[in-house]
C-alpha cells in the first residue's frame, strides 16, 4: 500500500523540484539584472544599458544551460511563449506607456508623432518588406513570398527604444526630441502588430487576388475599433470613479483594486472580440491617467503610479532576460546569412525612409522655431532599436508560416534584436554626444519648454503662392492642426468637466 502511494508521488515531485529550480533561477536573474543595471547608471557606463546588461544575463545562462545536462529541465520551466508574452509580460509595459506619457510634450508634439507613429510604421514596413522581395527576386538573399515579406516588414518595424529612452534621461537630452522617441514607440508597436495581424490574415484566409485597399480597410478596422474600445474602458472608468464615491478610506483598497483592473479588463476585451489589445490597453492607460487618475483620493493615485511602475520594470527587464535565455537555447536556421545580412541593411535603409520623410512632411507646417533640426532627425533615425515586439511576433510567424520560411525570418529578427540593443544600445551615448543634442533645451522639467508655444505644436507659418500642389499638401496639413487643436479646446471645456472632479474641487476651493 505504501509503495503505491509514493511510487506515483516519485515523479511529480521531480517536476516541482525542477519547476521550483527554474523559478529561483529566474528570481536570481532578476536580482542580478537590478543590481547590475544599479551600478551601471551609478558608475555612468552608458556602453552597457540596463537592457543590454539583461539581454546579456540571460544569453549567458542560456549558453551555459545549452551545454549542460540541465537544459531539458530548465527548458520546461523558462521557455519564451509567445502566449505569455502578449497576455501576462507585454500588458503592463503598454499601459505604462500610455500612463506615464507626459501631457503636455506629448500633446505638444502629438501632430509629429502620429505622422511618425503611423504613417513612418506603414512606410518602414512596405519599403522592407518590398526590398526583401526584391532580393529575393534577384538572388541577393534567400526568397519569400510577397505577402510573407510584409509580414517580415510588419514585425521588424516595431522599435524598442527602452535603452535609448533610459539613456536620454540619464544625459538630459531635447525635450522635444524625447517627446518624438517616446511617443513614436508607444504608438508604433500597436501599428506594427496591427500590421502583421493585417496581413497575417492575408496569407491564412484571403484570396491572392484580394483588393489592396480591402487589406488597408481591415487594418483601419482593426485599429480603429481597438482604439475606441480602449478609450470607451477609459471613459467608463472615469465615471465610476467620479460617482462612485470610493474615495473614502475603508473603500481605497476597493479603488485600487479597481483601478488595476480596468487596463486587464480593456486587454482582454479586445482579445475576445477579436481586435488588438495592444492598440486597446495603450489608449486605455492614456485616458485613465488624463481623466481616472485625478478622481483618485491622493493614497490611491500613490499606489497607482508607484504599483505600474513596479510591474512594468519587471516585465521589462524579465523579458529581455527571458529573450536572451531563449535565443541562447533556440534551435535557428544559419544556412541563410545573406537573408540576414542583407534584411539588416534593408531595415536601415527603410528606417531612414520613415524618419526623413515624415520629417520633411512635420516641418512643412512648422515655423522656423518649431522645425525638427536634421541632428534630430539623425538621432531619431539611430534610435530605432528592434526588442521584445518584434522578437515575439518573430516566435509567432515560426507558427504562421509553412516550410521554414517563419523559421528564417525568426533567426534573422534574432540576430537583428541581438546586434541593435547591443551594439546600438551600448553607442548611443557617444552618438548623442557626437549629434551634439546632450543636455540640448533640457533645462527644466519634461514639458517645461513648451510654455509659450502653441497647445498642439503646429502653428502653421504664412504661406507664399508658390506651387499648387505644395499649397495643397502644406493646406490639407494646416486642416489637421486645426482639428487638434479643436480636440484640445474640446477636452479642456467639455471633457474634463464631465469626466473628472477637477472643476468641482477649484469650486470648492473658491468658495472657502
Amino acid at each position: 500500500m505504501s509503495e503505491v502511494e509514493i511510487s506515483p508521488a516519485d515523479p511529480s515531485g521531480k517536476e516541482q523540484q525542477a519547476a521550483g529550480l527554474g523559478i529561483l533561477l529566474q528570481i536570481m536573474m532578476l536580482v542580478l539584472s537590478f543590481v547590475l543595471g544599479h551600478l551601471l547608471r551609478r558608475r555612468k557606463f552608458y556602453y552597457l544599458p540596463e537592457a543590454s546588461a539583461s539581454l546579456l544575463i540571460g544569453l549567458i545562462v542560456g549558453a551555459l544551460a545549452n551545454i549542460s545536462n540541465t537544459e531539458n529541465n530548465i527548458r520546461a520551466w523558462f521557455n519564451f511563449h509567445e502566449e505569455f508574452f502578449f497576455l501576462f509580460l507585454l500588458p503592463p509595459i503598454i499601459f505604462q506607456s500610455g500612463f506615464s506619457l507626459a501631457p503636455k510634450p506629448f500633446f505638444s508634439n502629438f501632430g509629429a508623432i502620429i505622422t511618425f507613429a503611423i504613417l513612418g510604421t506603414f512606410i518602414a514596413s512596405i519599403v522592407t518588406g518590398v526590398l526583401v522581395y526584391l532580393g529575393g527576386v534577384i538572388f541577393l538573399m534567400y526568397r519569400l513570398p510577397f505577402v510573407e515579406c510584409l509580414m517580415f516588414g510588419a514585425l521588424i518595424s516595431a522599435t524598442d527604444p527602452v535603452t535609448v529612452l533610459s539613456i536620454f534621461q540619464e544625459l538630459g537630452t531635447d525635450t522635444n526630441l524625447y517627446a518624438l522617441v517616446f511617443g513614436e514607440s508607444v504608438l508604433n508597436d500597436a501599428i506594427a502588430i496591427s500590421l502583421y495581424r493585417t496581413m497575417s490574415s492575408v496569407k491564412s484566409h484571403a484570396p491572392s487576388n484580394q483588393n489592396f485597399l480591402l487589406v488597408i480597410l481591415r487594418f483601419l478596422e482593426t485599429f480603429v475599433g481597438s482604439l475606441s474600445s480602449g478609450v470607451a474602458v477609459g471613459f467608463t472608468s472615469a465615471l465610476l470613479f467620479k460617482y462612485a464615491g470610493l474615495d473614502i478610506d475603508n473603500l481605497q483598497n476597493l479603488e485600487c483594486c479597481l483601478f488595476v483592473l480596468f487596463p486587464y479588463f480593456s486587454y482582454m476585451l479586445a482579445e475576445g472580440v477579436g481586435l488588438s489589445g495592444i492598440v486597446s490597453i495603450l489608449f486605455t492607460g492614456i485616458v485613465m491617467k488624463h481623466y481616472s487618475f485625478s478622481n483618485l483620493s491622493e493614497n490611491s493615485q500613490r499606489f497607482a503610479s508607484a504599483f505600474f511602475h513596479l510591474i512594468s520594470s519587471l516585465a521589462e527587464t524579465f523579458v529581455f532576460i527571458y529573450m536572451g535565455f531563449d535565443i541562447a537555447m533556440e534551435q535557428h536556421s544559419w544556412s541563410h546569412i545573406g537573408f540576414i545580412f542583407f534584411s539588416i541593411l534593408f531595415i536601415v535603409v527603410a528606417r531612414a525612409a520613415n524618419v526623413f520623410s515624415c520629417a520633411y512632411l512635420v516641418n512643412l507646417v512648422r515655423p522656423a522655431n518649431r522645425q525638427i533640426p536634421l541632428k534630430h532627425q539623425k538621432a531619431l533615425w539611430y534610435s530605432g532599436l528592434r526588442g521584445a515586439m518584434a522578437f515575439a511576433l518573430a516566435l509567432q510567424s515560426v507558427h504562421d508560416l509553412p516550410e521554414g520560411h517563419g523559421q528564417t525570418i525568426f533567426t534573422a529578427t534574432t540576430a537583428i534584436v541581438v546586434l541593435t540593443v547591443l551594439l546600438i544600445g551600448g553607442s548611443t551615448g557617444t552618438m548623442l554626444e557626437a549629434l551634439d543634442v546632450v543636455g540640448d533645451g533640457h533645462d527644466g522639467p519634461l514639458g517645461e519648454s513648451f510654455e509659450g508655444n502653441n497647445a498642439n505644436g503646429y502653428i502653421a507659418p504664412l504661406y507664399d503662392e508658390g506651387t499648387s500642389s505644395g499649397n495643397k499638401l502644406k493646406m490639407r496639413l494646416k486642416e489637421f492642426k486645426n482639428s487638434t487643436a479643436s480636440f484640445t479646446a474640446l477636452d479642456r471645456n467639455y471633457l474634463t468637466p464631465f469626466f473628472t472632479t477637477q472643476n468641482e474641487d477649484e469650486e470648492e476651493q473658491a468658495l472657502l
